[in-house]
């Protein structure tokens, strides 16, 4: 029998799940995972429904082949692969965001590129890449990242970086804990509205790749105080 994950662990990925919805970053698609504590192989996320859904007895374990391990039978997302791969090849990622984060799609199909505008998105780095799935699936895939080839390709792409886009599809988001992912990832999701509005002005003032690396480090200090208030409010809002 497989170690049992620290239920606070499980708690939490319930809870980001609530969070995500709620901030605008999920909807009825998307899915957050978590490195099971005690297997770094595996990871934590929930079988295939609505993330603001999910409960602490919706909870799968998988490999990093992809391979759900659940006893009674029960299936994960098709894209889990975004998950395995990146875990795979990051030993340092703890957590890992899939989201269709409606502001950041414009910056994965145009010439526009991703980067960090202010001091809460950092993590963005210089830029933010952009994963073609064309490179490896062709022109007539679904855009799904539904097999290992698939994820380890944009896991390439992914490299050392905090975020990468998707043409046409979304982004991933990584981090080291749940909390500094949803962080990231909603400030993602924030950075591509101000960045939009920004670009109808005039030309952009963006964070220097120091600036960038110190607001991030920065952030990472407190990423406590917003966790506990979109706790607050997803919990409130809970269906």
């Amino acid at each position: 029998m497989s170690p049992t994950a620290n239920p606070a662990l499980i708690d939490d990925l319930v809870i980001a799940n609530h969070i995500l919805v709620n901030e605008g970053v999920l909807d009825g698609f998307g899915h957050i995972s978590v490195r099971h504590d005690q297997q770094p192989d595996r990871f934590l996320i929930a079988r295939s429904m609505a993330p603001g859904l999910v409960t602490a007895d919706d909870i799968v374990a998988c490999d990093l082949d992809g391979s759900v391990h659940d006893e009674r039978g029960r299936k994960t997302y098709v894209e889990r692969f975004i998950h395995s791969e990146i875990y795979r090849v990051r030993p340092d990622v703890m957590a890992v965001i899939h989201s269709h984060s409606p502001a950041v799609i414009p910056f994965g199909v145009t010439g526009a590129r991703l980067r960090p505008i202010c001091h809460m998105s950092g993590f963005l780095g210089a830029q933010v890449p952009v994963f073609e799935i064309r490179h490896t699936a062709g022109e007539a895939s679904d855009l799904l990242i539904r097999n290992q080839a698939l994820g380890k390709a944009l896991a390439a792409d992914l490299g050392q970086q905090a975020v990468a886009l998707l043409r046409g599809h979304g982004n991933v988001v990584v981090g080291f804990s749940i909390q500094q992912v949803v962080f990231r990832a909603i400030y993602t999701e924030s950075n591509a509205r101000l960045q939009s509005e920004a670009m109808r002005l005039g030309e952009i003032n963006y964070l220097t790749p120091g600036e960038a690396q110190a607001t991030s480090d920065m952030n990472d200090e407190h990423l406590g105080r917003p966790w506990e208030v979109w706790k607050k409010r997803a919990l409130q809002n809970r269906v």
